[in-house]
């Protein structure tokens, strides 16, 4: 699998100008993703497309803006010990104490990891201890096998690449629920479009 000039010119035609950054970058995805060889053309155009929107554009590992502010995983609590705290997961049954882990879990990476759960599992999965250092979750070579491995294997949600888009199935809106439920569901979707038509350009 590889993006040619060709393919370049599609995203240019729907997207405008590509920096070089943008363009070494989108070669870097595609690469990983060919080494990978598990994922379909499909399933790649949906990854650039998630990472397109999830990095606003700049297809580079990235900091959530505002770093959580007024999210919940972005938010530090008092309990009646008077002890820092935030939540776990989104359902808010277990915490972790600041003073044990002094970090808030807030979005990085290509696909906005967030939570300390998911922090942990991916942390389980890839290798690399980003439970105390989510930092590491920003760099391009962890930010890349947390995207590809957690988008098949259905990390974020429970739902992965091979329930929306596998073989003759294509359901790029549906897929938008491997990250965040609905959220912009259509116009990634579009851009999936975009994605798949550049990368099948020879």
């Amino acid at each position: 699998m590889l993006m040619t000039e060709k393919g370049f010119n599609v995203l240019r035609e729907k997207f405008g100008k590509l920096n070089k950054s943008q363009i070494d970058a989108i070669n870097d995805i595609v690469a990983a993703i060919d080494t990978d060889k598990s994922i379909t053309y499909s399933q790649a155009a949906y990854i650039l497309a998630t990472t397109w929107h999830e990095t606003a554009r700049s297809m580079l590992p990235v900091v959530e803006y505002g770093q959580g502010k007024n999210r919940t995983y972005g938010t530090w609590y008092l309990n009646s010990l008077d002890q820092r705290y935030c939540f776990k997961d989104g359902n808010k049954q277990k915490a972790y104490l600041c003073e044990e882990y002094p970090y808030l879990y807030y979005g990085r990476g290509y696909i906005q990891l967030t939570w300390f759960a998911n922090y942990e599992k991916a942390s389980n999965k890839i290798g690399v201890d980003l439970v105390n250092n989510p930092d590491l979750a920003s760099q391009k070579e962890h930010a890349i096998k947390i995207m590809l491995e957690g988008m098949k294997e259905g990390w974020f949600t429970g739902k992965k690449l091979s329930d929306y888009i596998y073989q003759s199935k294509k359901d790029y809106e549906g897929a938008r629920r491997i990250i965040n439920g609905t959220d912009k569901a259509k116009l990634i979707a579009g851009y999936a479009d975009t994605f798949e038509y550049a990368l099948r350009r020879p």
